[in-house]
């Protein structure tokens, strides 16, 4: 097993480093580089730099983020050469799909295109799997299909949840479906679903957990999919009653009475901003408003892809943490435990 930041694979582009979260509201979030963040036996999870909890950062308190309406067409793209913004958009948005034909010449790819073969949800930052040949395309995503259909996960996204699980590891199983409800599109898990459910679009979902670290009653949580559904992890969590750091759409649904969490009817809880609790606050050195423009704390970190060639290993392409990220985790003293 191999494990890389970044590399060309025949004819697979890979951009391995990906900081990128596209909100509903314009901006590009890239940071610089950072150390790669471990999965393998004997790595430690350490953010960069000191272990002392960061002060406050009075007007950037999430550091490295950029703004779209500061970078021109082409910057954009000198972005995208390490940092994916989103798979998809509106006509005339400025987005990765946008921009793959000056990406594509700013690598020297000529006239091949690129596409996407695998990515990370519209507000999480991580990995992007792009290629310029659609055989090798088609071969990684029916490596992907098959690992599905195996149950075994080839991604691994790492969270920061406002929340400790009540088990250390685990699995998620709940049965989805994706609703339009006042213009936005909103998962909402089924309980008991019927055949009739099933051939009107509700999904079994399935989910694997880890807590890596706990404090300051927040947790370091390491997640990997076994299906594919949008916001999946991100609902898997809520109904762990941790949501994930940043999560604006379903931290909504979980409610606290005397300091015990509840589930609220997902079909009649609108979304809401995220509202941490003041201890949490203190924490992240934030006020209520910077509090209110968290990103999302979920990081598409790595995937295991197959060897390009026969005989070739396997291999494991990692993404560093945004920096954003790294201070999140020294403000709440997550370390490996």
């Amino acid at each position: 097993m191999r494990t890389v930041l970044a590399r060309e694979m025949g004819g697979c582009s890979v951009l391995g480093r990906i900081w990128g979260v596209w909100r509903r509201r314009p901006g590009v979030r890239a940071v610089p580089k950072a150390p790669g963040f471990g999965t393998e036996a004997g790595h430690r999870l350490r953010p960069r730099g000191s272990s002392k909890r960061s002060r406050p950062l009075g007007g950037q308190p999430f550091p490295g983020l950029l703004q779209l309406e500061n970078l021109s067409r082409e910057e954009l793209v000198d972005v995208l050469r390490a940092a994916v913004v989103d798979q998809k958009g509106k006509p005339g948005e400025l987005t990765l799909f946008s921009v793959l034909p000056e990406l594509s010449q700013s690598l020297g790819l000529g006239d091949q295109e690129l596409q996407v073969v695998q990515a990370s949800g519209k507000e999480t930052s991580g990995l992007v799997l792009l290629s310029s040949c659609p055989q090798t395309a088609s071969r990684l995503q029916k490596f992907f299909i098959y690992s599905r259909r195996a149950q075994r996960p080839t991604a691994t996204y790492c969270a920061v949840t406002d929340g400790i699980p009540a088990t250390s590891e685990g699995k998620i199983q709940a049965a989805l479906k994706l609703e339009h409800v006042d213009g936005v599109d909103l998962v909402i898990p089924v309980k008991s679903p019927s055949r009739k459910d099933f051939q009107e679009g509700v999904k079994r979902t399935l989910s694997h957990f880890h807590v890596v670290a706990m404090g300051s009653g927040c947790a370091l949580v390491q997640l990997q999919p076994l299906t594919v559904f949008p916001s999946q992890l991100q609902v898997h969590m809520v109904l762990q009653l941790c949501p994930v750091l940043g999560d604006h759409t379903y931290s909504a649904r979980v409610g606290t009475v005397l300091g015990q969490r509840f589930l609220l009817p997902a079909d009649s809880t609108k979304p809401q901003r995220q509202v941490p609790d003041e201890a949490l606050l203190r924490h992240l050195c934030l006020t209520p408003s910077q509090a209110a423009q968290l990103p999302l704390h979920l990081h598409l970190h790595c995937l295991h892809l197959p060897g390009m060639r026969p005989g070739e290993a396997p291999m494991k392409l990692l993404a560093p943490l945004p920096s954003y990220f790294f201070r999140t985790l020294q403000c709440l003293g997550l370390h490996q435990q």
